[in-house]
């Protein structure tokens, strides 16, 4: 599956267009065995992320303001040879629920090619995300939701749990 600019345009436009569906179909499925549930969103996690380079996207990391952890600032910050406060002081602010996020999107650490430049030591939001690949999805579903509007992978994943008939 290709990503291109106006193929995540067009998701927006499409997620918007299925969210009633799509929020149908969750408390559908809210009620079954919650194995099935995860079973049947990993296999599709693995399935779809095998057609997706999310490097064509990078739609969350222009759009989604992770929350930052404060082992998340102390590994940045070491990793970037900065100290915590300097850290905080040029790349976070504290959001309306008191947590930190980076000032400014998209992500200050990612590169033009949508490469992360902190990869390897990128917010524990990042390496989780779009945590389709989780335990107990159906406490998500309603992240799950809201996600599908954002990454193409996870629509996609939605839309064949729907075709499968889950």
């Amino acid at each position: 599956m290709k990503i291109t600019p106006q193929s995540i345009d067009a998701l927006a436009i499409q997620a918007v267009k299925k969210r009633k569906e799509h929020a149908v179909f969750f408390k559908q499925i809210s009620g079954k065995d919650q194995r099935k549930i995860d079973e049947a969103f990993h296999s599709l996690h693995e399935q779809v992320f095998a057609e997706v380079d999310c490097l064509d996207c990078g739609n969350c990391c222009k759009s989604l303001g992770p929350r930052i952890t404060d082992a998340d600032i102390h590994r940045i910050s070491s990793a970037q040879k900065m100290k915590p406060s300097e850290f905080t002081g040029k790349f976070l602010l504290l959001d309306e629920d008191n947590d930190y996020v980076f000032k400014q999107m998209p992500c200050p650490f990612l590169g033009e090619d949508n490469f992360c430049q902190i990869y390897e030591t990128r917010p524990r939001a990042c390496r989780e995300y779009p945590h389709t690949d989780r335990r107990r999805m159906h406490q998500i579903l309603d992240i799950t939701l809201k996600n599908a509007s954002t990454c193409p992978a996870v629509f996609e994943i939605i839309e064949r749990l729907r075709s499968a008939g889950l």
